[in-house]
């Protein structure tokens, strides 16, 4: 994999860690219900589910990879739309309160943070389309395929490490204080925006020739 190549994708991947979604909501859940050190067991197993999507959406790419140039461009940019509309939605969500599964129990078990994390991003079909949609544009097929997964799963595993910790803490620490109208359209809206621009950022991209 081209240094730019990865460089463009860890920019992505930083965009589309902070995006939120079920891994998310998922992190914001242990860390209210068990705080930060405990709670963040449950990222181990949400970037074991993400290793497990990649490694599906990476069984069926060779032919994918191996189509025409217009077939590129039809994945591409409906990778793009998808982008763009999650964003979309994101940004112009109603200021509901933020509301987690009840109960303040302790006495959930790291193999089960774990556990429940997997399971969530490993049966999320969303994952698997947005991998499909995305993941492509960064595969060089002339070039071993292996070291530019390797190099993908490396990278998406760092940048949700960070993302699953921040948003970890924040629901351990701080949360609870953001419960206005105003705070929790504010989120909305950078958060989508953050969809919007890794939409964008995939529409800009050109893959090695």
């Amino acid at each position: 994999m081209l240094l730019s190549t990865w460089l463009t994708f860890m920019l992505a991947s930083w965009a589309i860690s902070f995006s939120p979604g079920a891994g998310a909501l998922s992190a914001m859940t242990s860390g209210l219900r068990h705080g930060f050190a405990r709670g963040y067991w449950n990222t181990a197993g949400l970037i074991l589910g993400i290793m497990f999507q990649l490694a599906v959406v990476g069984i069926g790419l060779g032919t994918l990879l191996a189509a025409s140039e217009t077939a590129f461009a039809v994945v591409k940019y409906l990778g793009v739309a998808y982008l763009i509309y999650l964003g979309w939605r994101q940004f112009r969500a109603q200021a509901a309160p933020i509301t987690f599964e009840g109960g303040q129990s302790r006495d959930e078990s790291r193999r089960a943070l774990i556990l429940r994390g997997f399971l969530i991003n490993a049966s999320n079909p969303k994952g698997t389309v947005f991998l499909l949609a995305v993941v492509p544009q960064f595969i060089d097929a002339a070039q071993p395929l292996a070291q530019q997964y390797l190099a993908i799963a490396a990278t998406m595993a760092l940048t949700d490490t960070v993302a699953m910790a921040f948003y970890t803490l924040l629901a351990a620490k701080v949360l609870r204080l953001l419960r206005s109208p105003g705070h929790i359209r504010w989120m909305n809206r950078a958060f989508g925006s953050l969809f919007m621009a890794a939409g964008l950022l995939l529409a800009c991209f050109r893959r090695a020739q």
